[in-house]
């Protein structure tokens, strides 16, 4: 799962990327109002941790312009500690209020906390021809036969089945797969297709993992 930080803190933000990133989140941060809100909007998390005091954009600034285009889960992680600012940060719509100075470990229950609920929220079966992924159970099957995939193949097809029809860069599959900048010279997101697709598509008729020229992959019942 992936998890977008803004905060301007150096050593705060560095140490919450350190800290999710060891609890076994993909994590992303922003130093900044503005660009946190333009990465929130182009990359699908799973969840954000906002500071409230950010510069270019406040947090609250962030958190209503987001509401008015994502749901995605919400915590603010604020010094700002007054109650008037706890109902602010819930009214705009954010999910958990947070103050610093914070507990790591409370940090992490809330954060697994709102992920449970995310993936419940979520809820859906993906389908898509005789294919059906559930999020929640971590299943996948073809015309009823169970498909056992990793960890980094489950999500490299939950990515493209949540945005199935849309042609996927390989920089944007290594991004949110892998939590890493794209390298040309790297065949990661090439060889982890292959073995999906030996799994997925090769034993079926029907293909659903397509290859779009000069940019990367797509998943449609569509040649």
């Amino acid at each position: 799962m992936t998890i977008l930080v803004i905060e301007d803190d150096v050593k705060t933000g560095d140490y919450l990327k350190k800290g999710l990133s060891e609890s076994g989140y993909a994590v992303d941060l922003a130093r900044n109002g503005i660009d946190g809100l333009y990465m929130a909007l182009e990359h699908d998390y799973d969840l954000l941790i906002l500071d409230v005091m950010l510069p270019g954009k406040d947090g609250w600034q962030v958190m209503n312009e987001l509401r008015q285009q994502c749901d995605v889960p919400v915590i603010f992680l604020t010094a700002r500690d007054h109650v008037d600012d706890r109902i602010t940060g819930l009214r705009l719509g954010a999910d958990d209020y947070l103050v610093k100075p914070f507990s790591f470990t409370e940090l992490l229950l809330r954060v697994r906390t709102l992920l449970r609920r995310g993936v419940v929220r979520e809820s859906e079966t993906f389908q898509l021809a005789d294919l059906q992924l559930d999020p929640l159970r971590r299943k996948v099957t073809r015309q009823g036969v169970n498909i056992v995939l990793t960890n980094k193949e489950f999500m490299l097809l939950h990515l493209l089945v949540k945005r199935q029809g849309e042609a996927l860069s390989r920089a944007v599959i290594a991004s949110q797969v892998w939590d890493m900048n794209f390298d040309s010279d790297t065949n990661v997101v090439d060889v982890a297709i292959k073995r999906l697709r030996a799994k997925i598509d090769a034993p079926f008729e029907k293909k659903l993992i397509h290859t779009v020229r000069s940019i990367g992959y797509m998943f449609t019942e569509q040649p």
